[in-house]
């Protein structure tokens, strides 16, 4: 559910942040966001969900640096003024590259994945390949097929789904602690698909935050959200 911006297009936001147009492949330049903070705990890679783009998911990444973080955050192909042809592979490797940019200015230890709902499988992935310093999933799914056979119980998924996104086997190879929140009231994402994965996780580096009547777009609104990102960020 992309949401496309003109080129030209000015983002207005609180804080200052630089505008970055990374060119990740033969065919495709992904726009990004690097916001800056003075003296910051570490930087904060976001992956954003399934719909919008980065004029209102920026808005949200300011939470982070009122936090005293700073957060690189993407928009993925065909959304805002990225471009290029959108494949799941085209996700991971532009994720990969968002990484490598990272580097060269963080260490891994500073560099904290954070994904929210479709972006979740996402950060797992890119956790499952890097050593960050943890990762952070908001309303995350076991997989992109268990959430569609949740939904559509009656069609057979395997052979219509083109895009698996396999967050439970990234999971298991994630070696940075993990922390996930998952709301009870879930509307898009079953909470029980999060807590499956939370129960394959590692389970000694692994934390699960359950949102008493969180829905999937709100958490922010719940103490027990506000609470638990502030202990895993302080």
């Amino acid at each position: 559910m992309p949401t496309v911006l003109p080129q030209d297009f000015q983002y207005e936001f609180n804080h200052p942040f630089e505008e970055l147009f990374l060119k990740t492949d033969e065919d495709a330049v992904i726009n990004a966001l690097h916001f800056k903070t003075e003296n910051p705990k570490g930087v904060i890679l976001y992956f954003h969900g399934n719909a919008g783009d980065l004029s209102q998911w920026g808005t949200i990444a300011e939470y982070f640096v009122n936090m005293n973080y700073n957060v690189f955050i993407m928009d993925y192909r065909t959304y805002g003024k990225s471009t290029g042809k959108l494949s799941e592979a085209a996700l991971y490797k532009d994720a990969q590259y968002c990484y490598d940019y990272l580097k060269q200015s963080y260490s891994d230890s500073d560099i904290s994945l954070y994904g929210r709902s479709l972006g979740t499988g996402i950060a797992a992935y890119l956790a499952s390949k890097n050593k960050p310093k943890q990762l952070i999933l908001e309303t995350p799914y076991y997989s992109m097929t268990d959430v569609a056979k949740s939904r559509f119980p009656f069609l057979p998924i395997e052979k219509l789904l083109q895009y698996k996104f396999p967050t439970n086997e990234f999971i298991t190879l994630v070696e940075c602690p993990i922390v996930i929140f998952h709301g009870t009231a879930d509307g898009v994402v079953p909470f029980e698909s999060g807590h499956k994965l939370f129960e394959i996780a590692p389970k000694q580096h692994t934390t699960f935050v359950k949102i008493e009547g969180g829905g999937h777009n709100n958490l922010i609104e719940f103490e027990a959200y506000r609470t638990g990102i502030q202990n895993v960020l302080k």
